[in-house]
């Protein structure tokens, strides 16, 4: 049946399906002290609740897109509503951290079955280029609102409803969207879009999988230990093996002649430093105003307002930054921004209290805003009209794998810092007790203080408690200080890159064509 449809229903259903990806995404990380409390979670467990997810969403984004252009749009979106709903059912009812884990990764090849036939579906849609500049900006305001006000609908739902709503929330609003996807999305599909690419797809994801994996049990396991090094080896040789496939293809997923240009990868460079060094603190930031201030789900909710907001206006200034600017100058100061925000948030974790970190956030906030409408931007105008949709692709998942690997270097610097401190504490007033720190910490810093002190004599735990919130601190305080050095490095490089000619890529197109 022909869709008769207003082509601003098409690009409202489209923004709304990818809204509800943003909003699943940024919701769950002032729940996952909750979450740790109730299914009694270490600090790598509820790492793993947040990588499951956003592993299987990066791992998919490619072949996602493939599947999209070869079968269809319309029904990739249907197919990935009802993967989204059935996943955050489990998610709701999940029994054990094991089944959560899966459900959530469940989860993750349903977004990207959806944000990439959205994303196909509104360029599909929108011809013009004024009307296509029209229809990205609206997308581009859904985004930052849904941005914005995650954290704070997610600490409403944890502290009225309970965690488990988190994901029952998502029910209702999938069957909303599969009636509109069904009277305005049209049943298009790429009669010429290239075929599937399964071994390109499994050794991309099994080479993430295992890098993960290898770093968040790094902490437990130790990160000189034969398991470690043993899941980074396979790592490295499937990422090779990904490599060979990729080169061997005709039209592969990746056409790696792209990263002849400086200028392109300096481009995916900035992605990466984005995401793993500004947009991750929308995930770990709620851990700490709950884990180190103390304050509840909704006050944290609350709380990342200022970081948001600051996020949310900020592209509009760098739109009027780049009349004046060169891109290679604007993305410099994103990064350069990013990094002071980090490492004065890092400065307020160690004065103390809320009003300092607020402050400091915004600076964050400010600089993940400014990068936020132009690391697309620079990328897709690095490469011809035809090589797009793979940029676009590749960009993506650049973002959600900068995110995953983010959160397991951080969370190892985050436990060893905080673990190492409690140590030195616990060795002045409870030396009998320094086997249980290795414990500790990890429950203190998945939110769970009260298991973490269950594990000494009842007379220490009212001495200890207040060292192991100082440890958290500490520990946090590092994990921004690292994030901030690395910003700052990743701005002089970017910086650099870009600042190349673009016609860089054209040559060496041209020359892996001869």
């Amino acid at each position: 049946m022909p869709i008769t449809a207003s082509p601003r229903f098409t690009l409202l259903t489209a923004s709304l399906v990818c809204a509800l990806i943003i909003l699943d995404t940024n919701i769950v990380a002032v729940s996952l002290p909750s979450i740790a409390r109730d299914l009694s979670g270490s600090f790598a467990d509820i790492e793993w609740v947040v990588s499951a997810y956003l592993l299987a969403f990066a791992a998919c984004l490619l072949p996602a897109g493939s599947l999209a252009d070869r079968f269809g749009r319309r029904r990739m979106l249907l197919i990935g509503l009802a993967v989204f709903g059935a996943a955050s059912l489990a998610c709701g009812a999940a029994p054990t951290l094991m089944f959560l884990d899966l459900a959530r990764a469940a989860k993750g090849i349903g977004a990207a079955m959806l944000l990439t036939a959205a994303l196909a579906a509104i360029g599909h849609r929108f011809h013009e280029p004024h009307q296509r500049l029209s229809a990205w900006a609206f997308w581009g305001a859904c985004m930052g609102a849904t941005i914005t006000f995650a954290p704070l609908l997610g600490g409403v739902i944890a502290s009225t409803l309970g965690w488990r709503w988190i994901f029952y929330i998502n029910l209702p609003l999938v069957v909303v969207l599969a009636v509109m996807v069904l009277r305005s999305v049209e049943p298009s599909r790429d009669s010429a879009a290239a075929r599937l690419d399964p071994w390109g797809s499994l050794t991309f994801a099994g080479s993430l999988g295992y890098l993960i994996w290898a770093m968040i049990d790094a902490n437990q396991v130790g990160w000189g230990s034969a398991q470690t090094l043993g899941r980074m080896l396979i790592s490295a040789f499937l990422f090779g093996l990904f490599i060979m496939v990729e080169r061997s293809q005709a039209r592969p997923m990746i056409d790696l002649r792209l990263m002849r240009s400086g200028r392109f990868v300096g481009a995916l460079l900035g992605m990466f430093a984005y995401a793993a060094c500004a947009q991750v603190m929308m995930t770990l930031l709620p851990l700490y105003l709950q884990n180190g201030l103390q304050l509840s789900a909704l006050a944290a909710g609350a709380g990342m307002l200022p970081f948001a907001v600051a996020m949310l206006l900020t592209p509009r200034l760098g739109m009027r930054l780049a009349a004046h600017l060169s891109p290679a100058q604007v993305f410099t100061l994103g990064l350069v921004l990013v990094g002071v925000g980090n490492l004065l948030c890092a400065w307020a974790a160690g004065y103390g209290g809320y009003t300092a970190f607020a402050l400091a956030s915004l600076v964050l906030g400010a600089g993940a805003g400014l990068l936020n409408g132009d690391t697309q931007k620079n990328i897709m105008a690095c490469v011809p009209r035809e090589r797009t949709g793979m940029a676009s692709g590749l960009s993506t998942t650049t973002r959600f794998g900068a995110i995953v690997l983010a959160i397991g270097v951080l969370g190892g610097v985050l436990a060893t810092r905080s673990g190492q401190l409690l140590y030195d504490s616990m060795a002045a007033v409870a030396p009998a007790q320094l086997g249980q720190v290795a414990a500790m910490a990890t429950r203190v810093a998945a939110g769970d203080l009260q298991a973490a002190l269950a594990v000494l004599e009842p007379g220490l735990r009212e001495a200890v408690a207040p060292l192991a919130r100082q440890a958290f601190m500490g520990g946090f305080e590092a994990v921004l200080q690292a994030a901030g050095v690395a910003a700052l490095l990743f701005a002089v490089l970017v910086g650099t890159l870009l600042s190349r000619p673009l016609p860089a890529l054209q040559d060496a197109l041209v020359a892996g064509q001869a």
